[in-house]
C-alpha cells in the first residue's frame, strides 16, 4: 500500500525538477526560465507546408524544454501541466496580438457574425492524440495544457475556454521516422470535428494548441478539419438568417433587404500556439522578418 501510494504522489508532486533532475522541486527556477523566460514568437518550420496556420512557440525544444515536455507526455508528471500551460498561454497571447483580423480570429466586418460577437471568449482546441496513446499514457497532454493554459488567460483577464471538439476519423501510422511530406499524407484527411460541435467553433476565436510543432504537418490537418466544420456551420447560420420563413416562391427562397444578402461569410481563420519547437525553426523566423 506504502509502494502505490508513493506512486501516486510522485506522479502529482514529483521528487525532482522535470527539467534537469534537481530534487524537491517540479520545476527549478533555471529550467522554468527556459520554458518561459523569453518572448514567445512566430515559428516556421521548413519547408512550411501549404495550408499551415501562423504558429506562435513559447521556447526552443531543446535540453531542459525537451525533458519537460516529456516527463509531462510520457512519464505522466502531471504537476508540470502549471507551467507548460503558463507557458503555452503566453504563446497564444503572442498569436492574439498579431491581431485579430489578420493571423487568427475572425475576419471582422459590418453586420457580421464577428461584428457581433465582439469580447467573445478565446476558444483554444488541442490537437487530439490517437486513442491508443492516450490509453497508454493514462491522460491526454494536449488537452491537459490547452485547460492550464485557458487558466492562466482567465486569471490575466483574457475570456478563455477549451474545446476538445478534434477526432480521430481513421487510424494514422506512427509518425517517427516519416519525413514532412511523409507525415503530411499520413494525416491527410484523418481529422475531424466531432458531431453536433461545429457551431460550438463559432462562439469566438479560435486557437489551435499543441504541446510540441516539429513539420507542421498535425497542425495543418486540424486546421483543415476545423476551418472546414466552421464554413460549414457559417453558411448554415447565415442561410437561415437570410430566410424569411413564409417568404417561399416555387423551390427558391426569399432573402431580406440587399444589404443583407451581400454580406460575405466571416470564415474563421486560424492560428495555433504550440509550447516548443524545433530551434531552426525560431531561426528561419528571424530570418524572414
Amino acid at each position: 500500500m506504502r509502494g502505490w501510494w508513493r506512486d501516486l504522489t510522485d506522479l502529482v508532486l514529483p521528487t525532482e525538477c522535470g527539467g534537469c533532475g534537481r530534487p524537491r522541486t517540479v520545476l527549478c527556477r533555471e529550467c522554468r526560465a527556459a520554458l518561459s523566460g523569453t518572448a514567445p514568437c512566430r515559428v516556421r518550420p521548413l519547408p512550411e507546408p501549404p495550408g499551415l496556420p501562423a504558429v506562435h512557440a513559447a521556447a526552443p525544444y531543446t535540453d531542459e524544454v525537451r525533458a519537460t515536455l516529456l516527463a509531462h507526455k510520457e512519464r505522466g508528471v502531471l504537476a508540470l501541466s502549471g507551467p507548460l500551460g503558463a507557458a503555452l498561454a503566453g504563446a497564444v497571447r503572442a498569436g492574439l496580438r498579431a491581431g485579430l483580423t489578420a493571423d487568427c480570429g475572425v475576419r471582422v466586418g459590418p453586420g457580421t457574425r464577428a461584428d457581433r460577437g465582439a469580447g467573445a471568449p478565446v476558444l483554444l482546441v488541442p490537437v487530439p492524440s490517437a486513442r491508443s496513446a492516450v490509453r497508454a499514457r493514462g491522460h491526454d497532454p494536449a488537452r491537459r495544457i490547452a485547460l492550464a493554459a485557458a487558466g492562466e488567460l482567465r486569471r490575466s483577464g483574457t475570456p478563455a475556454r477549451v474545446l476538445a471538439v478534434l477526432r480521430q476519423r481513421r487510424a494514422v501510422a506512427d509518425q517517427s521516422g516519416l519525413n514532412s511530406r511523409q507525415r503530411m499524407n499520413n494525416l491527410a484527411g484523418a481529422l475531424e470535428v466531432a458531431a453536433g460541435s461545429a457551431r460550438l467553433l463559432l462562439g469566438g476565436p479560435v486557437v489551435l494548441v499543441d504541446d510540441l510543432m516539429t513539420t507542421g504537418a498535425s497542425l495543418r490537418e486540424a486546421a483543415r478539419a476545423l476551418n472546414a466544420a466552421v464554413y460549414g456551420a457559417e453558411t448554415r447560420e447565415e442561410m437561415g438568417e437570410r430566410k424569411i420563413g413564409t417568404g417561399w416562391k416555387g423551390a427558391n427562397s426569399v432573402y431580406r433587404a440587399p444589404e443583407v444578402a451581400s454580406v460575405r461569410h466571416a470564415r474563421e481563420v486560424i492560428c495555433a500556439a504550440v509550447v516548443a519547437a524545433p530551434p531552426d525553426s525560431f531561426a528561419i523566423n528571424r530570418n524572414w522578418q
